[in-house]
């Protein structure tokens, strides 16, 4: 449904700490007590690949909504809370892969875990992957700290790739705000298509 880096930039501006939201996020919650608000775990205990990260923002609305006025420990700690949560989210969708892999019995040097864009640049979720890469015999490779950035410039280095090879489109196309990986993969709910043309 939504991005992480979407749901790092809405915590961020829910609780007033300006955008980019990734950074802002983790510097409050560097201060904050992760377990003084409980959010929910996304998708918890389903077999899926998939993320969600729509509700977990509502949760933390609502979390922000109960403790008005907030105050800046309120605002560190909901950013604790929600920094742990997406940090176990994300390790759980990751170790959910690397068994599926393990039982295709791939050899451990094709064993790497590779972690890019904005989000990989959060100390709390790089450790995390970091540790069960280690737990479970697999390498982690992920950019340096000042390559992971917005991904806007990768993309726009993706379109400029393809531009010059003669690619282009016309410019009354459709945007989809989540175009699937795989352009022949069959659509799903919530793949994004708003009513575009497949």
């Amino acid at each position: 449904d939504d991005a992480l880096g979407e749901a790092f930039d809405k915590t961020a501006k829910l609780l007033s700490l300006g955008f980019p939201g990734g950074p802002a996020v983790e510097k409050a919650a560097r201060s904050g007590n992760p377990a003084r608000f409980s959010l929910p775990l996304p998708l918890r205990g389903q077999q899926t690949l998939n993320f969600s990260f729509s509700g977990l923002k509502t949760a933390v609305r609502l979390e922000a909504a109960r403790n008005q006025p907030l105050d800046e420990t309120a605002i560190a700690d909901i950013c604790a809370a929600f920094q742990a949560t997406v940090t176990a989210s994300v390790g759980d969708r990751a170790a959910r892969c690397m068994a599926l892999f393990e039982q295709n019995e791939v050899p451990a040097s094709q064993r790497i875990f590779v972690a890019a864009g904005g989000v990989a640049a959060n100390t709390a979720i790089r450790d995390g992957l970091t540790d069960i890469c280690k737990t479970r015999g697999w390498q982690f490779i992920a950019p340096p700290l000042e390559l992971c950035g917005d991904n806007a410039a990768m993309i726009a280095f993706a379109g400029l790739e393809r531009f010059e090879q003669g690619e282009t489109s016309s410019l009354d196309f459709q945007a989809r705000p989540r175009w699937p990986l795989d352009a022949d993969a069959q659509a799903v709910i919530g793949a994004g298509r708003r009513g575009a043309k497949a």
